[in-house]
């Protein structure tokens, strides 16, 4: 488990993997303003321990990859998906499972549509057709990203707001994983903001209807942002598509659900 450095794309991504380059590879790529580290690394070495090489990385404006002036990213979703590409490249890696998180359903949507030589799977993690109305959660106020502790604190009330008063939410462990972000971010007033003002144009060959790769989409059972009819939306709409809902999970995969998370995986991408 090594931090690397890749130049491709015209920018520089930081990546890092877990296990046995010789395993089907699966490329996790999260949501908005969240770095690697939130595919938390117990996580990746417990999916690496069940037979695949796995691969985190940090997108554009999080953690130590590029980062663009705040307000002006100057990149779209089509960007973020070449980046992938260029990442897969990188690492000599044909084909890989992709999984996307939250905004980054919207990335892995144009991997699989525009990029399908690339793609053995996909699994949509937390995210969204874009249909329907999104639901509501008590976020704090925006912090000063000139203040790393309040940067912290941010995050950990955000995380709390997203776990939609799950029961597994451990303010610890997230503002653990907080300072470690906060601390190894480029620009925090860019990585606040860039994901939310980037350009959102989806695929250039179609929709979720278009999609001909096997897709798992996995919701939380309390997530407040996309509850679980976002889920069953996707179910619907991508031919052969499988939905699984996490008990007792909001947003995001927190570590009592793992398990089950990570059997679904390994089944999925068998």
């Amino acid at each position: 488990m090594t931090e690397t450095t890749h130049h491709c794309n015209g920018i520089t991504l930081v990546a890092e993997t877990f296990g046995d380059p010789a395993d089907p590879a699966v490329l996790l790529v999260h949501g908005a303003c969240a770095s690697m580290l939130w595919w938390e690394d117990a996580l990746c070495r417990r999916i690496a321990a069940a037979g695949r090489y796995v691969i985190r990385y940090d997108q554009r404006d999080t953690g130590r990859s590029t980062s663009f002036p705040a307000g002006e990213p100057g990149y779209g979703l089509r960007d973020l998906a070449a980046d992938a590409v260029a990442l897969l490249d990188a690492l000599g890696i044909e084909q890989a499972h992709v999984v996307g998180r939250s905004m980054s359903g919207g990335v892995v949507l144009v991997l699989g549509v525009d990029h399908p030589d690339r793609v053995r799977s996909l699994t949509l993690v937390s995210t969204t057709t874009g249909e329907l109305p999104m639901g509501s959660a008590d976020f704090p106020p925006d912090p000063d990203p000139g203040d790393p502790a309040a940067v912290v604190a941010y995050l950990v009330e955000a995380f709390r707001a997203y776990a939609g008063g799950s029961p597994h939410f451990d303010a610890d462990a997230t503002r653990a994983l907080a300072t470690a972000d906060v601390a190894r971010t480029r620009d925090l007033r860019a990585t606040l903001v860039n994901h939310f003002a980037m350009d959102f144009a989806g695929p250039r060959g179609g929709g979720w209807s278009d999609l001909r790769v096997p897709t798992l989409v996995v919701q939380g059972e309390l997530d407040p942002v996309f509850p679980p009819a976002h889920g069953e939306a996707l179910r619907d709409e991508i031919p052969g598509a499988r939905l699984v809902v996490l008990p007792g999970s909001g947003h995001d995969v927190l570590e009592p659900t793992w398990d089950r998370f990570v059997a679904e995986l390994v089944e999925h991408t068998s």
